[in-house]
């Protein structure tokens, strides 16, 4: 067990990683508020459940609570660096359906609502994945106690 959590924690000796996590968690973290509590000009679970509910993702209020969470509490893990991997498996997940069922038919830029946004988000998720939180992270801490 101590060795898959090691394993599972271990990260690259880099302050790339750094760069991805701050940003990204921090646009995860407003836009999952925006579900979720309906802060930032946001709608709160109701508003996007019943939005969700109208593009066909149902049940609406419970597609709006998972997508919420994964985006806000994904958010919060990235920007501390605690549980990356999980994390940015997570997030990487929640894009790609958004870009499938929101974004995808209006093309690439973000003019058009396209998927421009959500495939850099997308990127830099998987580029975690593989990663690691990388140095000044929480992750990396707990890495090298369980050594």
């Amino acid at each position: 067990m101590r060795q898959r959590l090691h394993t599972l924690l271990s990260t690259q000796s880099s302050f790339a990683p750094l760069a991805l996590r701050l940003p990204v968690g921090v646009i995860l973290i407003a836009h999952g508020a925006q579900k979720l509590f309906g802060w930032f000009g946001g709608y709160g679970l109701e508003g996007t459940g019943q939005w969700m509910a109208s593009i066909g993702l149902e049940p609406g209020v419970l597609m709006a609570l998972m997508a919420g969470s994964a985006e806000f509490f994904g958010g919060v893990l990235l920007l501390i660096g605690l549980l990356t991997r999980p994390a940015a498996a997570v997030t990487a997940i929640t894009i790609l359906v958004a870009i499938v069922t929101v974004h995808w038919d209006n093309g690439l830029f973000l003019s058009n609502n396209g998927y421009e946004f959500g495939l850099a988000l997308l990127a830099a998720a998987v580029s975690l994945l593989f990663s690691g939180a990388g140095n000044l992270s929480v992750d990396k801490k707990l890495s090298q106690t369980l050594r």
